[in-house]
């Protein structure tokens, strides 16, 4: 069996905004605690990402003791740092992510959507998810009932430092090599495991990190958010240049693999050794 340990942690408090680094975090059903537990959305309810505003990739928020938010924004503004209090149960709003089935959330209010309205220029609302259960993974990997943050169809990610240094050992030998080396913060991962192979991950369905078991569900089909420089939102054309030549199955190219928590309440801890409970040969790329 290789040996493999838990690397990073890393929770993302509003969704495309910056993450924070982590050395332990409590597995609950939909995910880490305190990720991906806010979110901005249009005057339609639909979720607005650094797909379309990079710049969100800038914006640091944290999470405070008392249940509440702090963000500050991206270096080149002059907005004071926002304190959101605690939500307080108040109106439900509905709420899309990519235009799937809608769901209900809590309105952070006036002064938060105010002020992220400055820093992206247009209007949005700050939305809470209050009860992760109105909302499900995509049950067509995850299975039925799988209740879901903000994030986009499942609950955790898990990427590989092996995967990554093969994927800049690509960029490096192709045309775009000084777009490289890629940190492994542009994938966003929750977690990171270090030691193995590359892309053996593709083969994982389940494991067990510390005390925690996952079920390994989907592969992770990449969009443009990993192109672009974490540290002053400017995009490029790496990794998916690389990955279309190397890692693109079903018109995607693919990097990480999607995780749903088997045990909750459990706490993982940076170090914790990394067990295969199901694992096959990765053949054909990742469950897609």
């Amino acid at each position: 069996m290789p040996d493999l340990r838990l690397s990073e942690l890393r929770r993302y408090p509003v969704k495309s905004c910056r993450g924070q680094q982590l050395e332990t975090a409590v597995v609950q059903p939909w995910g880490l605690a305190g990720d991906r537990r806010w979110m901005l959305v249009d005057d339609t309810g639909e979720a607005v990402t650094a797909r379309e505003h990079k710049e969100m990739l800038l914006i640091q928020p944290r999470l405070r003791a008392d249940g509440g938010l702090e963000a500050s924004a991206p270096p080149d503004s002059d907005l004071e740092d926002l304190v959101v209090p605690p939500p307080d149960g108040g109106r439900l709003i509905e709420v899309t992510v990519f235009g799937r089935a809608p769901f209900g959330a809590t309105e952070a209010g006036v002064v938060a959507d105010a002020w992220f309205t400055k820093v992206l220029g247009e209007p949005v609302r700050l939305a809470f998810a209050d009860d992760p259960n109105r909302r499900q993974a995509n049950p067509e990997f995850a299975g039925p009932g799988v209740p879901m943050h903000f994030g986009d169809a499942y609950p955790l990610l898990l990427t590989t430092e092996a995967s990554l240094t093969a994927l800049n050992g690509l960029v490096a030998a192709g045309p775009r090599a000084d777009e490289g080396p890629l940190p492994m913060v542009r994938f966003r991962p929750n977690l990171v495991v270090a030691g193995g192979v590359p892309w053996a991950e593709d083969g994982w369905r389940r494991i067990r990190v510390g005390q925690a078991e996952f079920r390994v569900v989907k592969g992770c089909d990449r969009c443009a958010i990993p192109t672009t420089n974490d540290q002053t939102a400017v995009r490029h054309k790496e990794p998916t240049y690389t990955l279309a030549q190397h890692r693109r199955w079903d018109g995607a190219v693919w990097f990480g693999m999607n995780l749903v928590p088997v045990t909750r309440g459990a706490t993982l801890h940076v170090g914790d050794e990394v067990e295969l409970l199901d694992a096959r040969p990765a053949t054909d790329g990742p469950p897609r």
